[in-house]
């Protein structure tokens, strides 16, 4: 495939790195410093864009490449209040576009575990649940893209709880599910889920080791889309079964 990286910081690196380990082009490097070659004339030359870039500039950027053509990957997590805005023009312009809060293989099936979890607890009333998350000092968004994923699935899943907070001190048994946000370096990601009781406690945890697994799910994400039209995520790309 021809490549065009979105956003050239350690991720963008990281997957340029493995990219071309197997065999891809990579067309394109766009970053905060050479802004004029984000261009359709560049552009469209490229068989998928990978997008991870800042909150502010993900839904430009996507809109862009959609403009031109390509398919998106997008691993930029702080903007998904415009997830709709992004559905409507892929719709329109017959594109195509793959969302994942987190794009490590590990993460997506803890997510599925979370979701399992979730929907074993409704009958256990005397547990509550809470998040954790640590990540490095320069990460922007707080709490964490797969922080957010984690309590809205949740949320879906378990009924008696009905949002999430940005807080370790929610009211315990309330309708709220309690996010810890610890930054710090050095911390590649740790996700934990928490379900505690006055008696025990169930604790589910990822843990990052490195970047490389965030890269390798992107570049399968973006071997996948090729050839792909709508609006996928990477459930659609492990082929997890969302409702066993």
């Amino acid at each position: 495939m021809d490549i065009a990286i979105i956003g050239y910081g350690k991720m963008g690196k990281a997957i340029e790195e493995l990219a071309v380990r197997r065999g891809h082009t990579i067309l394109c490097r766009i970053s905060s410093e050479n802004l004029q070659e984000f261009h359709p004339k560049v552009l469209q030359w490229a068989d998928v864009a990978i997008e991870f870039s800042t909150p502010d500039s993900a839904f430009g950027n996507i809109e862009a490449c959609l403009d031109a053509g390509v398919p998106v990957v997008c691993g930029t997590t702080g903007w998904i209040s415009r997830i709709a805005d992004v559905e409507n023009l892929v719709h329109q312009k017959n594109g195509a576009f793959l969302y994942a809060s987190n794009f490590s293989i590990g993460v997506n099936l803890f997510f599925d575990l979370n979701r399992k979890l979730a929907r074993m607890m409704r009958g256990y009333d005397m547990y509550d649940v809470a998040i954790t998350e640590t990540h490095h000092t320069q990460k922007l968004d707080k709490p964490s893209g797969t922080s957010i994923t984690l309590a809205n699935d949740i949320v879906s899943e378990l009924h008696r709880k009905k949002k999430w907070t940005i807080s370790p001190n929610v009211e315990p048994n309330s309708d709220e599910i309690g996010i810890t946000s610890i930054r710090q370096d050095p911390a590649p990601g740790m996700h934990e889920v928490r379900y505690v009781s006055e008696i025990d406690e169930i604790r589910l945890v990822h843990e990052a080791h490195s970047r490389k697994g965030f890269a390798s799910g992107a570049l399968l994400a973006a071997e996948w889309i090729m050839g792909k039209k709508g609006v996928f995520s990477m459930q659609d790309v492990l082929q997890i079964d969302t409702d066993s």
